[in-house]
């Protein structure tokens, strides 16, 4: 679910032109077929009762939820000005990413907005833009706590499946000996 959901995200993000890095289009959707390929494999080993398949499952999802839970709490860990440093860092860093940035959010330049620099947002034109940190950081901390708050609760989900991947790998398979469950 959550890859089909990354998949479709990256996807609906290049059909509306909010994005237009392929790097990040990439990498949401190399994500996704990876999970979709690792709940494949555990829903092939469940179905065949093949206790390697389960058991690569359980160690691929267990290094999934550590990974996506230690993101997750850094996610609801950072303040203001750690949120800041990052954007800003990110805003250095990127071409791409700032043109898309200041196209969508109608803002030029990320502190200061400086005349002599070009700029892909209309108000450019009439010289009158307002900088593109303070509208940034605004919408960062919503979407830090929305993001961390979601892979918090997908990666308790992903214990849960670890759990249950554990228990019915050491079950005995129901066709080797029907006689043994009456």
């Amino acid at each position: 679910l959550v890859s089909l959901l990354l998949i479709g995200i990256a996807a609906w993000g290049i059909g509306f032109g909010l994005i237009s890095s392929f790097r990040v289009v990439g990498v949401a959707i190399a994500v996704g077929i990876f999970l979709f390929l690792i709940a494949l494999v555990g829903l092939i080993g469940a179905v065949k009762h093949h206790q390697v398949l389960l058991f690569f499952y359980m160690i691929i999802l267990l290094l999934v939820f550590i990974v996506q839970f230690s993101v997750s709490c850094a996610c609801l860990a950072l303040n203001k000005e750690q949120q800041s440093q990052l954007l800003e860092v990110g805003w250095n860093n990127t071409n791409s990413a700032r043109t898309d940035i200041e196209r969508n959010l109608n803002c030029c330049g990320f502190r200061v907005f400086d005349l002599n620099e070009t700029c892909s947002s209309d108000c450019y034109r009439s010289r009158q833009c307002q900088p593109c940190a303070p509208i940034i950081e605004e919408y960062s901390g919503m979407v830090l706590r929305f993001v961390g708050g979601i892979g918090l609760f997908f990666s308790f989900t992903e214990i849960l499946g670890v759990w249950l991947t554990y228990r019915y790998r050491n079950q005995k398979d129901p066709r080797a000996n029907p006689s043994a469950f009456l």
